[in-house]
């Protein structure tokens, strides 16, 4: 870890495990840690009321709960949920001038909010996009340390695998593929190697994503979540851009820039650009027309994309693991 490090800011979706991978980190490196959730515990958002002074903050910390240890240099303050506490960001430039108490801040739908935070705590922080887990963290869930160190090397040493080494791995890329990264699924999938368990929690979190477009994306929200039910279909046919005629006809990107970004910057989704011209070589295209959505998690995609009104059938898993999908 570094000295005299700024305070860190964990940016991602729900249900990625910001919380959890933060408080592992905690309890791991720091004697003392202070936990404070913004919705969940409303009333620490007093503890700005006196000032910005980090020994303001400190003492009122300790007022709410008096069982809290607060010790110079052995301590890191968790703020979750940030964006519910604007005044947390401008407390940040307090900490990082006076270096005594590490502090992490963490927060779903950050990007939807950040240009408060980041003004309150410009120059006085550093950033963090968190995502879900990705392949290799994926086979260390499954058990398996050492096949992605074997991809990476033949890779790099331009030599094939093997048809049986190979093959293994595409099995594995396969339940990748239908479970994801988000750390819920994940784990029920190394316990019960149950599709359709996953699948349950997988919805649950698509069910989290369109109540936050309909409490956060005010005033354009049946755009927002009319975007997000047609990414599958976007992304099944062979289409160079999102098409926006297929949500309405004659519609007009500018009508529905807004709700692009915002599925962006709350990291539901991701937006790729088409990057490069043809025949001209790497001159950067960034045409917003020519962008295209997608889902933001692989098995999240999967869910969402296959039997809308129950669960994916098992055929469409047979499919998909055996490559046969078309």
């Amino acid at each position: 870890m570094k000295q005299n490090h700024l305070p860190l800011i964990v940016k991602g979706a729900r249900q990625i495990g910001k919380t959890a991978s933060i408080l592992q980190f905690a309890h791991h490196h720091y004697k003392y840690v202070v936990n404070i959730n913004f919705v969940l515990q409303s009333k620490y958002r007093e503890v700005f009321a006196d000032g910005f002074e980090v020994d303001s903050i400190i003492k009122n910390i300790t007022i709410i709960s008096p069982t809290i240890q607060v010790v110079p240099g052995e301590t890191l303050i968790f703020f979750d949920e940030i964006q519910s506490c604007p005044s947390c960001a401008t407390s940040l430039k307090s900490f990082a001038i006076d270096g005594r108490y590490d502090v992490i801040c963490s927060g779903s739908l950050m990007g939807i909010n950040y240009n408060e935070i980041e003004s309150n705590s410009v120059g006085y922080k550093e950033d963090y996009s968190m995502h879900s887990m990705d392949f290799e963290e994926f086979l260390w869930a499954m058990g398996n340390d050492t096949l992605m160190d074997i991809v990476r090397k033949r890779f790099e040493a331009h030599k094939s695998m093997g048809q049986v080494m190979h093959r293994r791995a595409m099995d594995y890329f396969r339940q990748y593929l239908i479970v994801g990264g988000m750390p819920q699924a994940v784990q029920e999938y190394a316990e019960s190697k149950d599709f359709d368990r996953v699948d349950r929690i997988k919805r649950d979190i698509l069910t989290l994503y369109r109540a936050d477009i309909v409490k956060h994306a005010t005033g354009y929200e049946m755009k927002v979540e009319s975007i997000f039910d047609e990414i599958p279909a976007q992304l099944q046919k062979h289409e160079k851009r999102f098409k926006l005629s297929s949500l309405k006809k004659e519609a007009r990107f500018r009508e529905y820039e807004d709700a692009l970004f915002w599925l962006d910057d709350a990291m539901i989704a991701n937006i790729c650009y088409n990057s490069t011209e043809p025949n001209i070589g790497l001159k950067l295209n960034m045409d917003r027309m020519t962008l295209k959505c997608y889902m933001g998690d692989t098995g999240l995609l999967i869910s969402h994309a296959f039997d809308e009104n129950g669960l994916v059938s098992e055929e469409i898993y047979k499919k998909l693991l055996f490559d046969k999908l078309e």
